[in-house]
């Protein structure tokens, strides 16, 4: 009896799973890092909220 496939199967399937632990927090990682520029320049180009802008009486 030969025990081939079972291993053959057991490390494509140990493979399979450390691919998933590397690439997935890598793939997060980009997504946050995208979002928060995207963040960043929203906020720079919004204008000025009203409390922060001079009074003036015209």
């Amino acid at each position: 009896m030969s025990y081939r496939d079972y291993v053959i199967g057991a490390y494509a399937v140990f493979v399979l799973v450390l691919l998933w632990d590397v690439l997935i927090p890598y793939l997060q990682t980009r997504a946050a890092l995208r979002a928060a520029r995207r963040r960043a320049a929203r906020q720079h180009a919004a204008p000025a909220p009203a409390s922060e802008l001079p009074l003036t009486r015209d």
